[in-house]
């Protein structure tokens, strides 16, 4: 009996922090949805990275571990995929810093919620957004000459889903201890390029030199390339030449990542907050 009379108050618990959850995933997606310069922004970089270096490099490059079918924009497409959801959830940690110099914050802080509530909310809205600009690049498909199938575009969903959640963790943990947007940027950038180029989006990773190897296996955006290039190439011979891991490896990395950037985002945010 004791224990059926305890159960409501910590199901109402329960519901008060999925509510906050919820509104702070809400605030971060309306606040994407009511901005259609971002929206178009999200088409507006990739394509051109995937046009002019796509075409300037697919011109000189040459992979010699590729079939003789390949296809320099087939072989970017995947990487510019990571590259929108690394750029677009790093730096969608930055309304932490934003929320704090403003106030709204202190209004969530003083709530009666847990702050891993708040993180996960935080990260909830960074990832959707962000996976939701790279599902949009789907569209640049047929101009990269890439076709996919449905099932295919929810596996890249998922994928893209999953690593978002991760890079915007990572973001908020180092945002947590930022005092500026400035130092925050600076930061970020200072992250964000070598993460980009040792992710395999612009190059194949076989035949490296062991340093650059052992950096490349660090970088948890080199898995989620090599698993988006496995969906999108599938049992093509460019998948059997290009592709380093089983789809089953890169998630696991990928959401390992996502484990520990999580704990590592809450607890920044809590020693800076409480």
């Amino acid at each position: 009996m004791a224990q059926a009379a305890a159960s409501p108050p910590a199901f109402g618990a329960l519901a008060r922090e999925a509510r906050a959850v919820h509104a702070i995933w809400l605030r971060e997606v309306t606040r994407f949805a009511s901005e259609p310069t971002r929206i178009a922004g999200a088409l507006g970089q990739p394509l051109v990275y995937l046009v002019i270096m796509g075409t300037g490099f697919g011109a000189t490059f040459r992979a010699a571990a590729a079939p003789p079918t390949f296809n320099y924009l087939v072989f970017m497409y995947p990487g510019i995929l990571g590259m929108t959801v690394l750029f677009t959830s790093l730096f969608s940690a930055i309304s932490i810093i934003w929320d704090r110099e403003f106030g709204f914050l202190k209004e969530i802080l003083v709530a009666p919620v847990a702050r891993s509530s708040i993180v996960l909310g935080k990260v909830a809205g960074g990832a959707t957004v962000a996976a939701i600009q790279a599902v949009i690049l789907l569209l640049l498909a047929p101009l990269a000459g890439v076709r996919l199938g449905p099932l295919a575009v929810v596996q890249i969903a998922l994928v893209l889903l999953l690593v978002a959640a991760a890079l915007t963790s990572l973001g908020l943990a180092i945002a947590s201890r930022m005092a500026t947007m400035e130092g925050f940027q600076v930061i970020m950038n200072f992250l964000v390029v070598p993460m980009w180029l040792l992710s395999g989006a612009f190059f194949p990773l076989r035949g490296l030199p062991w340093w650059m190897d052992a950096l490349v296996r660090i970088d948890p955006l080199t898995y989620a390339v090599d698993a988006l290039r496995g969906v999108v190439y599938g049992a093509s011979p460019l998948g059997a030449a290009l592709v380093l891991h089983p789809l089953r490896v890169d998630l696991a990395v990928v959401a390992l990542a996502l484990g520990a950037s999580f704990a590592l985002a809450i607890a920044t945010f809590r020693s800076r907050e409480d």
